[in-house]
């Protein structure tokens, strides 16, 4: 036996669509507008988690530039039909509208780290797509909208059955099950005769949960349980909240496991907030005598400690590629990093990034970032830059998306006691570092600090108790900057908008006028605990 600790892949993993090919298990998450698209974890005992590769190539054309906040690749599902593994996966280019205007994939590859199929579209009613392969049949589930005024954006789950060669649709598409709470997420699963359909219930916050219907043709009709298999809308207490999306998978020893996606919140003032995101975790399951599946320690809430039936296989640490110094875990925005970042002409352990749009743009970004996995949580890098106006800037940033993000960034700025007239060309001016809060309703300027450019400059933050803290290092001590910042708004829970990702930490740099500013960074540091 072997005791996880959920969740067990912390910090910005969504939607974990669960797999086992042999001894391993795999999961795929959402990585929405982030790259690299849909990353895959692999473990032996579901307790310790390693990153496996991504579908590389998901994105056509390798770019989401455009895509809105929390838009992109939404709930991959991952299969494995006895050759090849199989994704399938919606690209959502509108959020918070009716249309979504999405666009479904499949992609294929024999290993999860090599080289996958170009994407091929298929028809889809919705987002949350996933495979179903039966006795040499391919099935293709969908949660279905309707858009028009009056209409339910949750319409229902729906069937269609799909030619493995072609991808194309074979005769009608079955309408399986509609209900009056928010259903989506589907996937299914044969045991004993019994087709079992596992939905995602009531959207993916705090009402989230796993509603699972059964019937013994596929097709339908499907009876729906008496109760959730997991949910933790009934107790905001209960340490793992938002619990939902699941997925089922049989051990080789003929146990069953559930991957589900999971948020752990801190207590504000203003409600309950999860900058972490949401997070997979592992539930243990068991069938009852009338053939459901129930949580193995009884009820439906969420266990944080679990013992599944592996033995324990610790990864080893996988070293870092020479070759890739930007790959995972770093991650960019809406493309792939820009090779030449890493190229700093001859500076090991330093990479230069090339400033480009505004931390609010939708296209074209310099940024690199890592998931923050713990509440309490400090960064810091050293920057080398030198800025002469105030539409260069670069620095480090805490991110969740283009309205949340708090960012100390090595700028210009006029004269001491001269206000902002935009003539920089003229001369003058000072170096300053300025920390600057972003949220929904607006930006705010939280501290500026003239500082000398001239050497390099460490920049830090500490997070704990739901704020962060800027710093600076001057003569060797850390200087603090500004007052302690709201951390937690940078979280699904703040706000008005849809808020689907998770918390950010990493650098960036920016030119609004001819993208030729350059910033050298070292050191970075990301330690969660």
């Amino acid at each position: 036996m072997t005791l996880l600790h959920n969740p067990v892949i912390r910090g910005f993993a969504p939607d974990p669509s669960l797999v086992r090919v042999g001894d391993w298990y795999y999961v795929a998450t959402s990585s929405f507008e982030w790259f690299p698209t849909i990353p895959v974890h692999r473990s032996r005992d579901l307790a310790h988690w390693e990153y496996a590769g991504h579908v590389q190539g998901a994105v056509p054309g390798d770019s989401l530039a455009g895509v809105p906040d929390s838009g992109g690749i939404w709930a991959p599902s991952l299969s494995w039909d006895g050759e090849r593994f199989w994704v399938v996966y919606s690209i959502v280019r509108s959020v918070g509208t009716p249309y979504f205007d999405l666009d479904t994939y499949v992609s294929t590859a024999t290993e999860v780290d090599g080289e996958w199929s170009a994407p091929r579209r298929i028809a889809g009613h919705g987002f949350d797509p996933a495979l179903f392969h039966h006795e040499g049949r391919l099935w293709l589930l969908n949660m279905q909208s309707d858009h028009r005024p009056g209409g339910q954006r949750f319409a229902g789950i729906v069937l269609t059955e799909l030619d493995r060669e072609t991808l194309a649709s074979i005769g009608d598409t079955h309408l399986l099950l509609q209900h009056e709470r928010l259903i989506e997420g589907p996937k299914l699963l044969c045991r004993d005769g019994w087709f079992h359909l596992v939905l995602a219930e009531g959207g993916t916050g705090v009402e989230h949960g796993v509603l699972v219907a059964r019937s013994r043709a596929i097709t339908g009709p499907y009876e729906l349980d008496s109760r959730p298999l997991l949910t933790t809308r009934d107790d905001p207490s209960v340490p793992l909240q938002k619990a939902g999306h699941a997925e089922l998978v049989e051990t080789p020893g003929g146990e069953w496991v559930m991957s589900h996606l999971t948020a752990r919140p801190l207590r504000t003032p203003d409600g309950p907030r999860c900058p972490l995101g949401r997070e997979t975790a592992i539930q243990a399951v068991t069938w009852d005598e009338a053939g459901w599946p129930r949580l193995r320690h009884g009820g439906w809430h969420p266990a944080v400690e679990v013992d599944v039936a592996t033995p324990s296989a610790e990864p080893e640490p996988r070293p870092a590629d020479p070759d890739e110094p930007l790959s995972w875990p770093w991650s960019t925005l809406r493309g792939y990093a820009d090779p030449s970042w890493a190229d700093t002409t001859g500076r090991p352990g330093w990479i230069r990034l090339t400033g480009r749009h505004g931390p609010e743009s939708r296209w074209a970004h310099s940024l690199l970032a890592r998931r923050i996995t713990e509440h309490r949580a400090e960064a810091e890098v050293t920057v080398e830059a030198s800025p002469r106006t105030f539409t260069q800037a670069a620095g480090l940033v805490l991110r969740y998306n283009s309205e949340a993000y708090l960012s100390l960034d090595l700028t210009w700025a006029e004269p001491a006691g001269e206000g902002q007239h935009g003539q920089q060309w003229r001369g003058g001016g000072r170096t300053v570092l300025r920390l600057v809060e972003r949220e929904e309703s607006g930006t705010r300027l939280a501290a500026v600090v003239e500082v000398d450019a001239s050497v390099p400059l460490t920049l830090g933050v500490t997070v704990d108790d739901g704020q962060a803290r800027f710093w600076y290092v001057r003569q060797g001590e850390r200087t603090p900057i500004g007052p302690p910042l709201d951390f937690t708004k940078l979280s699904d829970d703040y706000g008005s908008k849809l808020r689907f990702t998770g918390a950010m930490a990493g650098v960036h740099a920016v030119d609004l006028v001819d993208a030729a500013f350059t910033a050298d960074f070292t050191g970075f540091r990301l330690t969660c605990w």
